[in-house]
């Protein structure tokens, strides 16, 4: 792949970098059953497109659970891949308070995770650096509860870009999905978008553009924006690429003026102090396109970014928290 380019000005450079969100649905018996042919075939398509060098330079992965779809992870064709919390991985700095209503542990509140986050970041750049937090034993609403969800750290070195691309991903808690009652699932949403911006805030520092991406279960749900956004400025694909003027090329059908109300699949991405970072196109990926069949119940969300920066500042000069 070729290096940065240079802008006609020639102060700054520039590249690109393509970041896919994916949820496989790659969920275990009994929830799901006859899922392993098509997480093959995810990851057959992935290795394919990497051997033809079309492949997203990064994806992130949801729904991870399933021996099946571990497999079909590692055998996706990417040389670096992360995986999230483990289903023993501890959370840090959560609230102890109790959730509205009473657990019910027919619905998944036992307090035992039965699986890890389902999280896993693969990417053709090496990973640097790599971090996870899960949410809080009471951050979480019925059937949810059983995985250990949380948000996911990866951090990649560009060949040429003067510092680091930080790169989290996420699956949030659902919500007539969970089986808990909706003002139980809100608030357990609504702290994990708490924790979720406190593992942020811990992590990253100035120098790092970031990019967060992943199944953030918000779709037509104005409670859930109204939280998350309560604890995270950061500018969302969806909303800069659906103005016109942006300059950002959307490949995919979007409806109304508020097309990220109608997804799960989002990502949202913020610039460093050095290097800066914007969405130039969208597309779909697997959704019974040109890109390929429908392989799962998500779409693939495919975003693709440019970063620019000066050509005065060397590579390696960037120094970002580890």
């Amino acid at each position: 792949m070729p290096g940065p380019a240079i802008d006609r000005s020639g102060d700054r450079a520039h590249t690109t970098l393509s970041v896919l969100t994916y949820n496989i649905e790659g969920l275990s018996w009994p929830a799901r059953t006859g899922r392993a042919p098509y997480l093959a075939a995810i990851a057959e398509r992935l290795a394919a497109m990497r051997a033809e060098g079309t492949a997203p330079d990064v994806v992130l992965f949801q729904e991870m659970f399933s021996p099946a779809a571990k497999r079909a992870v590692a055998a996706s064709g990417y040389p670096a891949i992360v995986s999230g919390a483990r289903r023993t991985t501890r959370a840090r700095g959560t609230t102890r308070d109790g959730l509205p209503g009473r657990a019910n542990a027919l619905h998944g509140e036992i307090g035992i995770r039965v699986f890890g986050s389902g999280l896993a970041i693969a990417s053709r750049y090496p990973i640097v650096h790599d971090d996870q937090r899960p949410f809080g034993r009471r951050s979480c609403a019925g059937i949810d509860c059983l995985a250990n969800k949380g948000v996911q750290l990866a951090r990649i070195a560009i060949p040429g870009v003067p510092g680091v691309v930080s790169l989290y991903n996420t699956h949030m808690n659902s919500r007539g999905a969970s089986r808990a009652p909706a003002p139980r699932h809100l608030a357990a949403h609504d702290r994990q978008a708490l924790e979720a911006s406190r593992f942020i805030d811990d992590t990253l520092d100035d120098g790092s553009p970031l990019v967060f991406g992943g199944d953030f279960n918000m779709r037509h749900s104005e409670a859930r924006w109204e939280n998350f956004t309560r604890y995270k400025d950061i500018a969302l694909v969806h909303r800069v690429c659906a103005d016109p003027a942006a300059g950002c090329e959307v490949r995919m059908s979007w409806d109304g003026d508020e097309p990220w109300m109608d997804t799960q699949d989002l990502q949202f991405f913020e610039p460093g102090g050095v290097i800066d970072i914007r969405p130039i196109r969208v597309e779909a990926m697997f959704d019974g396109g040109s890109s390929g069949q429908r392989l799962s119940d998500h779409d693939g969300f495919l975003v693709t970014y440019r970063l620019s920066w000066p050509v005065a500042t060397p590579v390696g000069s960037v120094c970002t928290a580890q």
